[in-house]
């Protein structure tokens, strides 16, 4: 049998050289040179010898090393390593400990991580706003590994406005309420990555919120930017052309080259080539996610565009500039509308619908080249084929035709539904 309880607490204390002293049942003093003692676990599993530290012998005394010593020994007999066993604890309480960091800090740490990959700078503080005002109220001071489903519902279903009957934010504010539901799950994601909580995410929407809420096209349909019926194009163009400003220039360059308004405000000089009557987008400066595949849009100029562009001034970078060199606002072409006597009912970005809806009934030029005049996403193999020479020359036509017909007489247009051009 081994003898145990070698040590006694005096000797403990007198022990004065460095070394190893054994007490028995896998427990040591060890004592260094510079005389600090401490107690210490060694062991055998599976043919290997394994030293675990249980403490200053300044912190714990004999008799308590010993009961510390006794609970490893109880771990080996079950199988278990007391290492790892100690480190599985320790990792809970990390866990325990980091679950309770407050939802607010969370989302303050994710912002910053990712608001140097997203295109718009305005981003992180949309993300701030809305959460400030519909999140943080409700979740702000919950930790982060303690927020529920139920938690995240209680966010999509306070009530706008006062009284009981008030209708809900996912009801009233859809659009809103689920970019809010997005941007929890997204932190909550991210929180999870961090180890700083764990299990699946509770603002997911398939599989879990959809069985709760309504879908989102159910309570609030898709809104489509309010855009002019082709039919009257011509007329509006006749209308736009005797206005004699810089916002009217732009937007009748944005509608004859179906551009979106972002792209025309901030089209540069250097982006215009008007020997080849050309106009190249830089893919940095076009609608979608950063990191996402794109290319530069080229889009061929009719002359009427180029007329437009020999007609501004060419000593300010932007193309669309004032006389202080600055851009045209984003504002400027939409409060133009609105002076025209729109009010509320069009958009400058109904425009490019206005465009598509003449290609698909008008023309027969096909959908794909409408497609890539509007910048929209089309398949490698098409659109390696529409940048070559004979396709790059249709797609010029495609753009002259669309010219052609916002000069049209008005009455004439209203009544031509015969295809102007058959490609």
């Amino acid at each position: 049998m081994a003898v145990t309880n070698k040590l006694t607490a005096l000797g403990v204390s007198r022990v004065k050289e460095p070394g190893r002293y054994a007490d028995g049942g896998n427990l040591y003093l060890q004592v260094t040179d510079t005389l600090t003692k401490a107690w210490l676990f060694r062991y055998m599993l599976a043919g290997k010898a394994r030293e675990m530290g249980l403490g200053s012998a300044n912190t714990f005394t004999l008799a308590e090393a010993r009961e510390r010593a006794r609970l490893q020994r109880q771990l080996l007999a079950d199988g278990i390593d007391p290492i790892e066993h100690r480190r599985a604890r320790q990792a809970e309480v990390a866990i325990a400990k980091a679950a309770m960091v407050p939802f607010k800090d969370c989302a303050g740490q994710y912002i910053e991580a990712q608001k140097s990959g997203w295109k718009n700078v305005k981003h992180a503080d949309q993300w701030t706003s809305t959460l400030e005002k519909w999140a943080y109220p409700i979740l702000g001071k919950v930790p982060v590994g303690g927020i529920t489903t139920d938690l995240v519902l209680k966010v999509l279903e306070q009530r706008v406005g006062e009284g009981p009957d008030a209708p809900t934010f996912w009801n009233a504010r859809t659009e809103t309420a689920s970019r809010v539901r997005g941007r929890i799950e997204n932190i909550l994601d991210w929180a999870t990555a961090r180890k700083l909580r764990h299990g699946d995410n509770p603002a997911r929407w398939k599989g879990l919120l959809d069985k709760l809420l309504p879908a989102r096209s159910t309570v609030s349909p898709t809104q489509h930017h309010k855009a002019l019926p082709y039919a009257d194009i011509p007329g509006f163009m006749a209308d736009l052309r005797r206005r004699d400003s810089l916002s009217a220039r732009a937007l009748e360059f944005t509608i004859l080259t179906a551009a979106r308004t972002g792209d025309t405000v901030g089209a540069q000089l250097i982006e215009i080539d008007a020997a080849d009557g050309l106009w190249t987008i830089p893919a940095g400066r076009l609608k979608g996610r950063r990191g996402r595949r794109k290319r530069d849009h080229v889009i061929p100029l009719c002359d009427r565009a180029l007329a437009i562009l020999k007609d501004l001034s060419q000593g300010a970078d932007f193309v669309f500039a004032h006389e202080d060199g600055l851009p045209l606002s984003n504002m400027a072409m939409l409060e133009l509308l609105q002076g025209m006597g729109f009010g509320n009912d069009l958009t400058v970005h109904g425009f490019r619908s206005s465009f598509k809806d003449w290609c698909s009934e008008q023309t027969s030029y096909p959908n794909e080249m409408s497609e890539m005049a509007l910048a929209h996403t089309v398949s490698d193999k098409v659109e390696a084929a529409y940048r070559r020479g004979d396709m790059r020359e249709r797609r010029r036509r495609l753009m002259a035709d669309w010219a052609d017909y916002c000069a049209s007489p008005p009455a004439k247009a209203r009544s031509n539904v015969v295809p102007i051009r058959l490609a």
